[in-house]
Formats: C-alpha cells, structure tokens, sequence
C-alpha cells in the first residue's frame, strides 16, 4: 500500500502507458459531455480512469438517474482505517498530511490530485468534482493515531490533495472536528485552501495562531474574475479569496499567498499583480507553482484549452513542453514544481524580485511542536505535582 498520493507520480507504469492507446483515445472522445449537463464544472469530459478502461457510467454503483442526466454533486460514506499519509518526497516541505475528504467540488481544472480517483474506479474527469466521499470517522482515527505512544509530532498538513473547505464541509463539518482535535493536542499544522469557509473556524485557528501552531496558505490564481470562474468553477472569487486573506491576517492567523499554479501564456503576466494584492490584503509570505499535467491531467487540460481559449491553446502547450523536455510533465523530484530553461528562470526572478520589493517572505519560520501533548481524558491518573 502506498504511503502518500504523492508517489505516484514517480511511477510509470505499462497500464497507463496503454490507457492513453488509441482504444483509450477513442473513449475520450466519446467521453466528451455537452456542456448544458455539467453547468459550474472545470472537466469537459469524463473519460474512465486509467484502471477502468471498459467501465460505463450507469454500471459504477454511483445513483445516475436516467431522466436527469445532469452532473449533480453525489456525497457517499468511506470508512477510513487510517488517516495520516506519510511522504518522503525532498521537494515537499511536510512529511504528513490529512485529507478529509476524496475529489473536490471546487472543479479546478489543473487539479494534479485528479488522478487520484482513478484508484477508485472514478474518472479524473467529472467524477472527480462531482463524486465526492467523505470519512465520517476521521476525527475519531486523528485522535487515535495521535494517541499512539508511537506518534512523533510534526507538522501537519491539510488541504495538499483536495479542499479541506469545499462546499461540503459547510453541511458535513468534518474538518472542522479535526480541527478541533489537533488544537485539543496542540499539534502544529499547515493548511491549504481557496475557500471562504476557512473564516467559519476563526476561533480555532486565532487560538491556535496565539500559540504558534498554525500556518494558512490560500491559493490565487488570477485576478481576472472571468478566467477564475471557468479555469476554478466553484471557488470564490479572487477578490473573495483576498477578503478571506484579509480576515485570517486580521485575526492574527499568518498567511502565505500560494501562485499555485501560473499558468504560462494565461496568467503569468499577472505574477507582480497577484503578489502585490496579497501583500496589501495581509498575506506575509508567498510562493509558487507552475502548471503540472501529471497522468489524465493533461488530456484535461488540453481539452479545457480548446473549449475555452483556443486561440492560446498552442502557445501554452508548447511553453509547458519547453520546460519539461519536450513533455506535457516531467515528474522527477526537483523538477516537478516549476519546471526547467530560461521560460521557468524568468518566473522564479520576478516572483524572487516582487516578494523582496513587497517585504513577503519565501521562508518562514516553522511553526511550534513543543507544545504537543496528548489532552487529559476522563479516567485518566492525575499528577500529584
């Protein structure tokens, strides 16, 4: 069993190399969805996962009713064993991380974890923003594993596969229990998200922030309001996102603005712009990403670019090629993240230059781990001293 959704990436497997054959090429286009039956959503297809090359819609288990054919948001029950992924990747700056819920409704089209449910016998496609799966008992398996007397603290992170904060959380309240758990322990943590929702917990994470155990990074893109709602269809707004950033840093909370990705030959001539605009909502840090198509990101993505911007489709295609040696993605560790040749160099010196003239941070200080302390339960034998 893998320990980390991150290891994937590094492993070319044969299967794959087969399911992008002209027999998986066929069913992508026939895979393609009109675009009346998938109103506020990023994919434009629905292509099967790389492990479901003959799998049908109406077949998977999943309620699709004949006389609607629309996709709606579906939520189903996952009873985790465990929570806590572990990676040894050396170009992430956290070893653990904590998901709460699998696919995201917030549709991001670029999304790297898209792949992610094909191990589910889902598509990457639609599936992954509409077919959702929640783990009701993941505060419950949270504590335990931080109860082991074999557990050594470090910092958690939340949000670095799907959206702790997408819509659902606001009925389903699961991160929000986990949250609770992980201040209860005053367990470090590092947090990813676009949504606004993140404000409803303010509470938790001002409390948390007071000790120097939590870190919020919010992701804006663009600040074209109009590329935002098509590229990250059910995201706040970015100048939502600058409000949440806004709020966080006014309640004490520290905040980085995530570049997460810059898309080149589509957004990257807004870097100074994005920058400058979290630094005036609050933001103390920043940093960056570029575009990532692992695995059926790509054909996503592509497909995406022709729907929406066909006029640039070329040119972005053939700048992302550039930096990943003539392919739409280069996986290796140290590469992964913002690509190679002068095209990638020229984002890292504006980024590096805007932060220095803004007074952001690329690097902050790590957050507290002295604190971390199983909380007294009932039963439990009292000190005498």
């Amino acid at each position: 069993m893998r320990n980390s959704h991150e290891d994937d990436e590094f492993h070319c497997d044969v299967l794959y190399l087969f399911s992008r054959s002209g027999y998986a090429r066929r069913m992508e286009k026939e895979s393609l969805i009109s675009a009346d039956l998938r109103p506020g959503r990023g994919a434009v297809s629905n292509a099967p996962g790389r492990f479901e090359l003959d799998r049908h819609r109406d077949h998977d288990g999943w309620s699709m009713p004949v006389e609607d054919p629309v996709f709606r948001t579906e939520l189903r029950e996952e009873v985790a064993r465990s929570l806590i992924s572990y990676n040894k990747s050396p170009d992430l700056p956290f070893d653990r991380s904590i998901n709460p819920y699998r696919g995201c409704e917030h549709g991001c089209i670029y999304c790297f974890a898209r792949p992610t449910h094909a191990y589910l016998g889902l598509s990457p496609g639609l599936d992954f923003e509409t077919r959702l799966i929640v783990r009701p008992n993941a505060p419950e398996l949270l504590r335990k594993e931080l109860s082991s007397p074999r557990y050594k603290v470090q910092t958690l992170a939340i949000g670095t596969n799907t959206d702790p904060y997408q819509p659902v959380e606001r009925d389903r309240g699961t991160m929000r229990s986990c949250l609770e758990v992980l201040r209860d322990f005053n367990h470090p943590i590092a947090i990813v998200t676009k949504g606004a929702l993140i404000e409803r917990d303010l509470d938790i994470l001002s409390d948390m922030a007071g000790r120097g155990l939590v870190r919020v990074g919010v992701s804006v893109t663009t600040l074209d309001s109009d590329l935002a709602r098509r590229m990250e269809p059910r995201v706040p707004s970015p100048a939502r996102r600058l409000a949440t950033i806004r709020a966080l840093s006014t309640a004490g909370v520290p905040v980085r603005l995530m570049m997460s990705p810059v898309v080149p030959g589509l957004t990257d001539h807004e870097v100074e712009a994005i920058l400058a605009a979290g630094s005036a909502a609050g933001a103390d840090s920043a940093s960056w990403i570029m575009l990532r198509l692992p695995r059926e990101v790509s054909e996503l993505w592509q497909e995406w670019l022709h729907e929406h911007v066909p006029d640039r489709a070329a040119k972005i295609m053939s700048r992302l090629r550039e930096m990943h040696g003539g392919r739409d993605y280069d996986p290796r560790w140290g590469h992964r993240m913002r690509g190679e040749g002068e095209y990638a160099r020229m984002i890292g010196s504006r980024v590096k230059a805007a932060c220095k003239r803004l007074g952001l941070k690329e690097r902050t200080e790590p957050l507290r781990s002295d604190l971390f302390a199983k909380p007294a339960q009932q039963g439990d034998q009292l000190a005498l001293f």
